[in-house]
C-alpha cells in the first residue's frame, strides 16, 4: 500500500505535458532506430545486426575454412548473446548477406535454399547451414589485436565490437538500404577493384576531384548486371551523394527462321524476375501492342534468360522500347547515400565515403601496430631476462634448489639478481632443455628480429607516410586476392525512349465486318477466302453494315445514330473466327450499347481532301473534312454532328468536292445537288437543311461519285433501277422531286439507295439476286417486285460497298487559310436555313 501511495504522489508531482512526454520518448526511439538499427556505419558499411551476425560466427569459430553449421544455431547465438530481437529478422539479415543477386560480395556461405531472384523465401533456418565466407575474413581480420573499440553486450556478459576492422570500403562495394525515423538510405553496390583503386588514389591525393575518382569508379556495379545510362547523372551523385540514374536490362534481338526474339539476359537490380515476366505476359495477353507471340522464362543453372517471341518481321526495337517504358526492364535507381558518421546520419559524396574509410583504416592499422609493438616489447623484456639468466646459470640453479616453491623462486630471483616479476615468471617456468647453447642462439636471433620489427612498427606509428604506404600495400593485396570483373555496363547518354505503336505493327491485309448494333470483328484473308460464299455471323435482329478488306494500320471512322463517331485503329480489333459474333465497340471505347451504327469509312491518311457527309431523319445535312475527325486519344465517342431534339443521324457517307448528294425521304421525295454547295463545318456543329420534310422523314443518303454506276431504289416491297442522268438537280432544302410513283392505297416507303453495277449481286435476307434482273424504270413509275420482300428486310451488296475507303487526295495549299472564312459563312447560312424551316 505504501508503494502504491508513493507512486501516486510521484505522478502528482510530475510536471510534464503529454506533448513533452511523447516528444521525449519518440526522440529517444528515433535516435535508437537511426544509430542502432536501420542505417549502416560509414566505416565498415554494416548495420548493427549484420555486424553482430558476423562477429558471433567468428566468435563461435564458424569460419570459411571449417564445416558449415546449422543456421538455427547461429541465429540462437546472435539472439542470446548480442542481438535480443526476433529470430526472423536476424535470419532474414543473415540470408541477405548470402544472396549474390543482392550483394557483390556475399559475406555468408549458405548450404541449402537461400531464396531466389524471383523473391522466393529461403528455407527455414532448421534446414539450412551456414558459415562465414572467405570475403568475411577480410572484415574480421586483426579484430583480436585491439584494433577497434569494444563495448559490453546487452547483458554485460561479453564484449562486442562497435565497428569491424574492414580491409576495404564495404559500404560502397555491397551498398545498403534502410529506412529509419526521418532518414532513409539507398546506396548502390560498386565494383570492388575500382573502389580499392580509387581509395589508393584518394589516400595519396586527398584534394582530388570527383572527375579524378571517376577515372577509377566508373559508376555503380550491380550484382545483377544491366546497363546504367548517364555519366553526367553519376557525376552529380558522386558529388552530392543523392540523385538517380537510369538502369535497364541487357537485351539482345535475335532473328530466327520463323520468329524474331528479344532475349533478356540481365535485369535491373532488385527487380523481381517473376513479376517482370508476368507484366510482359499481361501486355501480351491484353494485346496492348501487336507482334508478341509468346513470353517464356528459360532461366536455369546457366543463368537468367527471358525469351520474348515476336512475329517475323516485327519492329523488335520499337517493341523493346515499349517494354522499357511500361515494365521494369528499365527503372530509375535513386541514390540516397546516408550513413552514420560519429553517431550522426550524414549524406556522403564519393570522396566523403572514401575519406571516412581511410580514417578508419588508419586508426585500425595504428591500433594494431601499437598492440603488436607492445607485445614484441614484452617479449624482448622476457628474452633479456632469459639471456641474463643463462649467463649466470649456475647461480640461478643453485638459488632455485634452495627455494621452497615457485613463488619463493620468483622472490629470490627478483631479490638476488634484480629480475623483474615478468622475467622471474619466465625463468621459473622455463624447462631445463631450453638452457642449451642452441636455444641461446635462437633467443639472440629472435631478439634481433624483434628489434627490427619494433623499429618498423615505430615507423608506422610515428610516420603518416609509412602508415599510408602500408595501407596501400594491404589494399593492393585485396585487389590481388579478389578479382571482380565489372558486371554493369556504363553508357554516357540517357537514351530517350520513343514508342511508336504503329511501328510495332505489321501492316498486312485483313478483313473486318461491322454490324448495325455495333459488333465488329477482324479476320485473316485466309478465313475470308474459305467462307467467301457466306456472310459473317450476326445475332438475330442485327444487320450487317459492311464487310471490307483493309490494312491493319488503317483507321476506321464509325458513325452512330446519336451524332457521335468512333475512331478505331483496325489493329486494335481482335481477330476472330469468321463465324464468331465479334466484340461490341464498347469493348474498345466508352459508348452506350444502345447506339446504332449508320455508316463507316476506312481512313489510311487523314491528310486528304475528302469529307464525311452526315444526314438526319429531320432533313439536316453536314459536310466535314475528314482531317477534323482525327484525335490523339481514341478512347471514347466524340461528337460528329449536333442534333436537334428527337432527331437522329440516318447515314454517314464519304464524299469528294466534285461528287453529288442524293437525299431521299421515306415518301419518295429527293434532293439532288453538288457537294460543293455544302460548306465544311466543324464536327460539333448542327449542320444545315438538306431536304424539306414536314410530315415525312429522311430515309437514306447516297453520294454519287460519277463512277458510272446506276441507282438502285428499294422500297418495302419493290426494287427498281435508275440512271443518275434521269435525276434532276435541285436546290438544297426543298421538297424536291419524286423517285417513284406513289400509290394512294398501300403506299410505298423508301428503304435503301444503292450505287450498283449490273454484275453486282444483291443479298436480301441471305437470298442472292443479280442486279441485272432488276429492271430500269423511270421516276414516274412505281416498282418491280422480282422477289418477295419480307417486312424489315436487309439489303446488302456482294461487294459490301456500304463501307468505303477514303482515297489520299492532297489538300489544296490554301485550304487551311480559307477555313476560318468558310466556317463563319457556314454558321450564318445554317442560321438562315433554320429560320426558313
Amino acid at each position: 500500500m505504501a508503494k502504491k501511495k508513493e507512486a501516486i504522489i510521484y505522478n502528482e508531482n510530475l510536471d510534464l505535458t503529454l506533448d513533452e512526454i511523447v516528444s521525449d520518448r519518440f526522440g529517444r526511439y528515433s535516435k535508437y532506430i537511426i544509430q542502432e538499427r536501420a542505417l549502416p556505419d560509414a566505416r565498415d558499411g554494416l548495420k548493427p545486426v549484420q555486424r553482430r551476425i558476423l562477429y558471433a560466427m567468428a566468435y563461435d569459430g564458424n569460419t570459411h575454412e571449417k564445416p558449415h553449421r546449422k543456421s538455427a544455431k547461429t541465429v540462437g547465438l546472435v539472439i542470446g548473446t548480442f542481438h535480443p530481437h526476433g529470430d526472423s529478422s536476424v535470419y532474414e539479415a543473415m540470408i541477405r548477406l548470402s544472396q549474390d543477386w543482392k550483394v557483390n560480395l556475399p559475406l555468408i556461405d549458405i548450404h541449402g535454399n537461400n531464396g531466389s531472384i524471383d523473391d522466393d523465401p529461403a528455407a527455414a533456418m532448421r534446414y539450412t547451414e551456414a558459415r562465414l565466407s572467405m570475403h568475411a575474413s577480410l572484415l574480421l581480420e586483426d579484430i583480436d589485436k585491439k584494433t577497434v573499440a569494444m563495448t559490453n553486450n546487452y547483458d554485460d556478459t561479453l564484449m562486442e565490437p562497435t565497428v569491424l576492422p574492414v580491409r576495404f570500403p564495404l559500404l560502397l562495394v555491397n551498398g545498403s538500404t534502410g529506412i529509419a525515423s526521418g532518414y532513409a538510405t539507398n546506396i548502390a553496390p560498386h565494383n570492388l577493384n575500382e573502389v580499392v583503386e580509387a581509395t589508393i588514389f584518394r589516400l595519396h591525393n586527398p584534394d582530388c576531384s570527383v572527375e579524378d575518382l571517376m577515372q577509377f569508379v566508373k559508376g555503380p556495379d550491380f550484382p545483377t548486371g544491366g546497363i546504367v545510362q548517364g555519366t553526367g547523372l553519376i557525376k552529380d551523385i558522386f558529388n552530392t551523394g543523392k540523385g538517380k540514374v537510369v538502369l535497364r536490362a541487357k537485351c539482345e534481338i535475335v532473328s530466327e527462321k520463323t520468329v524474331d526474339q528479344i532475349i533478356v539476359r540481365e535485369i535491373p537490380f532488385e527487380v523481381i524476375k517473376c513479376q517482370l515476366v508476368k507484366k510482359i505476359t499481361d501486355i501480351f495477353l491484353a494485346k496492348e501492342i501487336d507482334g508478341i507471340l509468346d513470353v517464356r522464362d528459360e532461366s536455369g543453372r546457366l543463368g537468367l534468360r527471358i525469351v520474348i517471341d515476336l512475329k517475323k518481321g516485327s519492329n523488335a526495337r520499337q517493341i523493346l522500347n515499349y517494354l522499357y517504358k511500361n515494365t521494369d526492364l528499365q527503372i530509375n535507381y535513386n541514390y540516397n547515400c546516408i550513413a552514420i558518421v560519429d553517431q550522426r546520419p550524414v549524406m556522403m559524396s564519393l570522396a566523403k565515403a572514401l575519406d571516412v574509410f581511410i580514417d578508419h583504416r588508419r586508426e585500425v592499422v595504428l591500433n594494431r601496430s601499437v598492440y603488436l609493438r607492445d607485445k614484441k616489447k614484452a617479449r624482448i623484456h622476457i628474452i633479456e631476462g632469459l639471456i641474463k639468466a643463462i649467463s649466470i646459470l649456475d647461480s640461478v640453479i643453485e638459488l632455485i634448489r634452495k627455494s621452497k616453491d615457485k613463488k619463493n623462486v620468483k622472490e629470490n630471483l627478483m631479490n638476488a639478481f634484480l629480475f623483474t616479476e615478468v622475467q622471474a615468471e619466465a625463468i621459473a617456468t622455463l624447462q631445463l632443455y631450453r638452457l642449451s647453447n642452441t636455444d641461446i642462439t635462437q633467443l639472440k636471433q629472435e631478439y634481433a628480429e624483434l628489434l627490427k620489427e619494433i623499429s618498423q612498427l615505430d615507423a608506422v606509428i610515428n610516420s603518416r607516410e609509412v602508415l599510408d604506404n602500408l595501407l596501400t600495400k594491404e589494399l593492393k593485396e585485396v585487389n590481388e586476392l579478389i578479382k571482380t570483373p565489372r558486371k554493369t555496363l556504363i553508357e554516357e547518354k540517357v537514351e530517350d525512349i520513343v514508342v511508336d505503336k504503329l511501328a510495332m505493327i505489321n501492316n498486312e491485309p485483313t478483313y473486318f465486318a461491322l454490324s448495325r448494333h455495333g459488333y465488329i470483328k477482324r479476320f485473316s484473308p485466309r478465313a475470308y477466302a474459305a467462307n467467301e460464299n457466306s456472310l459473317p455471323f450476326v445475332k438475330e435482329g442485327d444487320q450487317l453494315i459492311g464487310l471490307k478488306s483493309a490494312q491493319t494500320l488503317d483507321n476506321l471512322l464509325i458513325f452512330t445514330d446519336r451524332g457521335n463517331y468512333v475512331l478505331l485503329p483496325l489493329y486494335k480489333v481482335d481477330e476472330c473466327r469468321y463465324k464468331d459474333l465479334g466484340k461490341h465497340l464498347s469493348s474498345y471505347v466508352r459508348m452506350e450499347n444502345s447506339e446504332k451504327i449508320v455508316g463507316a469509312v476506312v481512313v489510311r491518311d487523314f491528310n486528304t481532301y475528302a469529307f464525311i457527309v452526315t444526314a438526319t431523319a429531320k432533313g439536316m445535312i453536314k459536310k466535314t473534312l475528314i482531317s477534323r475527325f482525327e484525335v490523339q486519344r481514341a478512347n471514347k465517342v466524340m461528337t460528329a454532328m449536333k442534333l436537334k431534339k428527337d432527331d437522329e443521324v440516318i447515314a454517314a457517307r464519304l464524299a469528294y468536292p466534285e461528287d453529288d448528294v442524293l437525299l431521299a425521304s421515306k415518301d419518295g421525295y429527293y434532293n439532288f445537288y453538288s457537294c460543293a454547295v455544302l460548306s465544311d463545318i466543324a464536327p460539333k456543329a448542327l449542320g444545315v437543311g438538306g431536304i424539306s420534310v414536314k410530315n415525312d422523314e429522311v430515309s437514306d443518303l447516297l453520294i454519287n461519285h460519277h463512277d458510272g454506276k446506276e441507282l438502285l431504289v428499294a422500297a418495302q416491297r419493290g426494287l427498281k433501277r435508275l440512271h443518275f442522268a434521269d435525276l434532276q438537280y435541285t436546290n438544297r432544302n426543298v421538297k424536291g422531286y419524286r423517285l417513284f410513283k406513289q400509290l394512294k392505297t398501300n403506299p410505298y416507303q423508301l428503304r435503301y439507295l444503292k450505287s450498283v453495277l449490273s454484275h453486282n449481286d444483291l443479298l436480301i435476307d441471305q437470298q442472292r439476286l443479280n442486279v441485272s434482273s432488276v429492271p430500269f424504270m423511270s421516276c414516274e413509275q412505281s416498282f418491280s417486285a422480282p422477289i418477295e420482300l419480307s417486312e424489315g428486310y436487309s439489303l446488302i451488296l456482294d461487294d459490301m460497298s456500304a463501307i468505303e475507303e477514303a482515297a489520299v487526295i492532297a489538300l489544296p495549299a490554301d485550304y487551311l487559310l480559307k477555313q476560318e472564312t468558310v466556317d463563319q459563312f457556314s454558321i450564318f447560312q445554317q442560321e438562315d436555313d433554320d429560320e426558313k424551316m
